[in-house]
This record gives C-alpha cells, structure tokens and sequence, in this order.
C-alpha cells in the first residue's frame, strides 16, 4: 500500500516505516491473545496484571500501526508522539511478560513480539 501513495512522503525511511507497522500490528494480535492465554490458565490471579499490560499494549500498537498508515496531512510531532508512546508500552508489556515467561509460553511469544515492536518502533525515529 505504502508505494501505491501518491504524494511524495518527504524523507521518511519506507522500509523502518513498512517495519513498525506490521511490528505494530503483529504485537496487538499477540498481546491480545496472550491477555486471552492469560484468562484461561489456573494461575489467573496471578496474571491479572499481565493482562492489563497486555491489553493496553495491544490497543496502543493497533492505533500507532493506523495512524503509521495515514499519510495525508502528517503531524510530525504527533506520530512522534504516538510512535514514543507505543516503545514504551511495547517495554513495560515485554519486561511484563518476561516475568511470565518460564511459566507460560504464550507470554515467552508474547515478550518477543514487543521487543520487536519496541525496536522498530526506535528505529523508525531515531535518525
């Protein structure tokens, strides 16, 4: 879709911008489903706020992943804003899930897909 634009997108580095969207999108369906994972084990209590992390990082990734989408207009300092926003909730969410990992495969998945998101979501804004 990227290269279907017909406006020209400045300086900005395609291929770190193609990476952070599917990175974004890729760590909201995985965190979704490992907040889903979570529920379903015996130890829920225990992962409540697993959950929570989860399912407030895939929010933030599903929404910085639409507005890496729409081009028209750009806001600069907004999608900066939004693409920090979502590094750092990619971290919380990771380290979150790491905790969890030797017990529950689906946060071991869970805190790879964040750690990649976290990465492209710094490589796409550091120059």
């Amino acid at each position: 879709m990227l290269r279907t634009y017909p406006a020209d997108l400045g300086n900005v580095n395609r291929e770190a911008l193609v990476r952070c969207i599917e990175a974004c999108f890729e760590c909201a369906q995985t965190c979704t489903a490992c907040a889903d994972a979570c529920l379903s084990e015996k130890s829920v209590a225990e992962l409540v706020k697993c959950v929570r992390t989860n399912l407030d990082c895939a929010d933030i990734c599903a929404t910085t992943g639409r507005v890496l989408s729409r081009h028209t207009g750009y806001d600069a300092n907004l999608t900066r804003a939004i693409v920090e926003g979502c590094a750092a909730a990619c971290k919380t969410c990771g380290h979150e899930c790491q905790g969890h990992a030797s017990k529950h495969e689906h946060c071991r998945v869970c805190a790879e897909a964040c750690l990649r998101c976290e990465q492209a979501c710094r490589d796409l804004i550091t120059p």
